[in-house]
């Protein structure tokens, strides 16, 4: 075995010229967009920002959110040109593939399917409470051996299993459908922040901005790192390149352009939270619900609780839709069994993934506390990131005469500043984190080096 096999790299484009890949090309820039938003906007919102803002930075919660919203701006521009470029459903895998060699790819590839099964799971057990309370809320709670696992002293996280599963049919039944239930969804959760902005700000107090950074910049800081994750699924969106009118062109605007009207929505809203209350009353559950509760708008914080579960709802869909299109990749390039490459020829999905993951993170959701494994979707995505972003780099020097329809800005100034953002970040990752993470590092470079690395598409070209 020479280190020349591990570094090989596929072709550039390589996927662009399967006209027969199976996928249907149906999204333009404004489902692409939608996704986006789908994918960022979640618990983050209407959770995380009160949180953050009464333990870390106070009113200056703003301040952190510009700063983590630069940081992952940087990766975002680096994601844009490697979508625009390279192309394929891989997203980060793909990219890899292509730039850094088949070694690296398979690591990041197994890695995303960490981060987003991982994450699907995550946020339905999540959902499975929100959901509960709002049954809860009108006299149809259900009883606790069904909404807790084995493990918690229940039997099984009912609804979080039949979510997965519901989700999990939608997508079988094609991208269309998926993207169209996401729009819906999507206009559901950005009403519920509508209303929250409107009645809110008729409500500020400029006291309440006094001090406006009581922890002094390294709250700021501390702040930033919080919600930094708030801004994750944004990545998600690259794996759509192959069902995209126009990759090269809507790609780019799909990523920028979601995680910019996220940014925007996320610092308007940390501002009129922490200007209604007072911030270190704004460490509890569901923030922005409790402040209309307490301003004596119970009706909107109902509403806001919809938008919760239809934000959660758009933040699994996305997610599993990317983990699927990212295994579909790296069965095509023989890394994974060739049985999960076929495309369903009528709906155009890929079917036999969307199953086999589902009857998984089902199982996970239903049967286990997700706890702190939760965090490897952290360090899963912060990975994804650094790799993307030395990418661009390595592939200005490697393909120097490649076509770049779009072009990250500065390079290679920003896409260095983006690594460099992104290893701080997992510096900062719990110990116990990084362990998880090797287990299954170490558990994929078993699979590559006994099955993937002797039936991997280029190894078997180059007999």
């Amino acid at each position: 075995m020479h280190l020349s096999e591990l570094l090989r790299t596929k072709v550039i484009n390589a996927d662009h010229v399967l006209s027969n890949h199976g996928l249907r090309r149906v999204l333009g820039p404004l489902d692409l967009t939608l996704l986006g938003i789908g994918a960022i906007i979640g618990a983050g919102i209407f959770v995380l920002t009160g949180v953050a803002a009464a333990t870390q930075a106070g009113p200056a919660i703003i301040l952190s959110y510009v700063i983590a919203g630069i940081a992952c701006a940087f990766s975002a521009l680096a994601y844009a040109e490697l979508a625009a470029s390279v192309g394929g459903c891989g997203s980060a895998y793909g990219y890899s593939y292509a730039g850094l060699g088949e070694i690296i790819a398979w690591i990041i590839g197994w890695d995303l399917i960490l981060e987003y099964g991982v994450a699907v799971s995550a946020v339905a057990i999540g959902w499975s409470a929100y959901v509960n309370n709002a049954l809860a809320a009108v006299g149809l709670a259900l009883p606790e051996v069904l909404v807790k696992g084995p493990l918690e002293g229940g039997w099984l996280n009912l609804p979080a299993t039949l979510i997965v599963l519901i989700l999990a049919g939608l997508l079988s039944l094609g991208v269309r459908e998926s993207v169209r239930v996401n729009a819906v969804m999507v206009f559901v959760k950005l009403v519920a922040i509508t209303i929250f902005i409107a009645v809110a700000a008729s409500h500020v107090e400029p006291a309440h901005w006094t001090p406006f950074m009581p922890f002094g910049w390294s709250g700021v800081m501390g702040g930033a790192a919080l919600i930094f994750f708030a801004y994750v699924g944004f990545d998600a969106v690259s794996t759509a390149a192959e069902e995209a009118h126009n990759p090269q062109r809507d790609l780019p605007i799909g990523i920028l352009a979601s995680l910019v009207i996220c940014t925007l929505i996320y610092i308007i809203v940390a501002g009129l939270l922490t200007a209604v209350v007072a911030y270190p009353t704004l460490n509890v559950g569901s923030p922005v619900a409790d402040v209309m509760l307490r301003l004596g708008y119970p009706w909107a914080a109902g509403v806001i609780a919809a938008g919760a579960i239809a934000g959660l709802t758009t933040v699994m869909l996305v997610l599993y839709y990317g983990l699927t299109r990212v295994f579909l990749a790296m069965s095509r390039d023989g890394l994974l069994p060739p049985l999960f490459a076929q495309v369903n020829p009528r709906t155009h999905t890929p079917t036999r993934v969307i199953m086999v993951s589902g009857l998984l993170m089902a199982t996970i959701a239903g049967l286990t506390p997700i706890g702190d494994v939760a965090e490897l979707v952290n360090i899963g995505t912060l990975a994804a990131f650094f790799l993307v972003c030395i990418g661009v780099v390595s592939l200005r020097y490697t393909h120097p005469d490649l076509p770049r329809p779009f072009k990250t800005p500065w390079s290679p100034i920003v896409p260095l500043m983006g690594a460099t953002s992104c290893f701080i970040l997992m510096l900062n990752l719990p110990l116990i984190t990084w362990l998880r993470f090797l287990i299954w590092l170490l558990l994929g470079l078993a699979i590559y080096f006994l099955y993937s690395r002797q039936h991997s598409l280029l190894a078997t070209a180059s007999e």
